[in-house]
């Protein structure tokens, strides 16, 4: 089975409307290039600064106006889509950073809350405390939609490999990790984290980021991504503006990944 699929890299704003016509207008003209299955990155609605700005604007998932938007345009466009992520309240007042991933039918096939928080001090002074704001997922989700078995993952989640071992062990033959990566991290380890994971579990690794710069002077690095099963670059996105890439995924690449370095049969309990 081979597939076309597409990475949207977005500079979102603070505006859930505005993101979500912008987001429309790149997941369309992917189609038109072929595209039927689909990513957007980290924060596809919105981007915000300060806590309570995020906190305030925010909506619990039945009533966010994101989600029947997306199943709406899947169900138009025929095409699989795995929107990034979504903020949305979870019980109490904090919220669930959450990936969807959508059928062809327009149907929300599985969703997974980011499990790892971005709680870190980088060495350039910025500091980023996610668990301000959101509550950590507890769950590994290896959805499948229209013959495509896809694990889903959120940015930070990249730099724990274990997660990525799971979700190939469940038979996910393609990873998700949209992000929303700082531009020193992005430099130095962006790179070499996709190719790793791709590498690691012979999958097929789709890299939607944001990028550019967002309120209150935060930037992301962007350099969307395709990776395939051998750790070689498909495509990518070289400019820190909104975008699309698109690249043909032969799943059979997978399995003669795996066979040639049959790694997942080899794992061994430890500690």
């Amino acid at each position: 089975m081979t597939i076309r699929a597409a990475v949207i890299q977005l500079n979102a704003k603070p505006s859930i409307e505005d993101n979500l016509r912008e987001a429309e207008a790149l997941i369309r003209a992917a189609v038109k290039d072929g595209a039927r299955l689909i990513a957007t990155p980290e924060n596809t609605c919105r981007m915000r600064a300060k806590v309570e700005d995020k906190l305030a604007a925010s909506y619990p998932e039945a009533d966010h106006p994101a989600i029947p938007f997306f199943k709406k345009l899947a169900k138009e466009l025929g095409v699989t889509l795995v929107v990034g992520s979504v903020s949305s309240i979870r019980e109490g007042e904090k919220l669930a950073n959450r990936s969807y991933l959508l059928g062809k039918n327009g149907e929300i096939a599985a969703s997974y809350d980011k499990m790892h928080m971005f709680d870190v001090d980088l060495p350039n002074g910025d500091k980023y405390r996610e668990s301000d704001t959101n509550r950590a997922g507890d769950k590994v989700v290896m959805g499948e939609a229209d013959g495509l078995k896809i694990g889903l993952s959120v940015c930070y989640d990249v730099r724990f490999p274990y997660l990525y071992r799971a979700l190939a062990q469940q038979g996910a033959e393609i990873m998700t990790i949209p992000s929303a990566f700082t531009v020193p991290t992005g430099k130095a380890h962006w790179h070499v984290l996709l190719r790793a994971r791709a590498i690691e579990n012979g999958a097929f690794v789709l890299a939607p980021a944001q990028a550019g710069a967002h309120e209150g002077g935060r930037a992301t690095w962007g350099h969307s991504m395709i990776v395939d099963p051998w750790g070689k670059v498909l495509v990518e996105i070289q400019k820190d503006t909104a975008g699309f890439a698109c690249a043909d995924l032969d799943l059979s690449e997978v399995a003669k990944a795996r066979t040639a370095i049959p790694s997942l049969t080899h794992d061994r309990s430890v500690g």
